[in-house]
């Protein structure tokens, strides 16, 4: 085999590599956001009053790796506007836009 087919084949198995490893990382963080809107809903989390704790940022500062991706789904909620953080600290679910959110995601599913 030629090395500039080589050097090719080596790039696009690279390049499909780290698209399998963010494709994989955004499955997890998907996952992990709906395991959190599924605790806010089981807590009845949907005003201010009903709001509950949830870790939302990393116990150990020096701990490198992704496995606690918590904050960044829970960050992800709050800028889609789905989770709504309190003055003290806790957390709980807008029901509107949460509405709207499961409204697109059947229109999606059943397109």
């Amino acid at each position: 085999m030629p090395v500039y087919l080589q050097i090719i084949l080596l790039i696009a198995t690279f390049l499909a590599f780290v698209f399998l490893i963010i494709y994989v990382g955004g499955l997890a963080v998907q996952r992990t956001c709906l395991k959190i809107i599924a605790e806010m809903e089981e807590e009845r989390a949907f005003k201010e009053t009903r709001a509950i704790e949830i870790q939302d940022e990393r116990k150990n500062f020096f701990r490198i790796g992704t496995k606690n991706i918590r904050p960044k789904a829970l960050n992800l909620l709050i800028a889609d506007g789905l989770v709504v953080k309190t003055n003290n600290g806790k957390y709980y679910l807008d029901k509107k836009k949460l509405t709207q959110a499961k409204g697109q995601l059947s229109s999606k599913k059943t397109k």
